[in-house]
């Protein structure tokens, strides 16, 4: 699996989306601005749309589409 650079993608995507959670939550707890805070939330929500669009994308190609 680690040879295929799609799964790699989809992988990247997924951590993407991690941090950007990541980064969010600790946005909250440190008290930053609500409209940053919500602009962060918007960024997870497209970088999630991607993640499984990519993945769904991955599983349609491996299983022999």
């Amino acid at each position: 699996m680690l040879n295929d650079p799609l799964f790699i993608i989809v992988a990247l995507a997924v951590a993407a989306v991690a941090g950007i959670l990541l980064y969010g939550i600790g946005g909250f707890a440190a008290g930053v601005d609500g409209k940053k805070a919500n602009k962060v939330m918007q960024l997870r929500i497209l970088a999630q749309l991607v993640a499984v669009v990519l993945i769904l994308g991955y599983v349609y190609i491996r299983r022999g589409g």
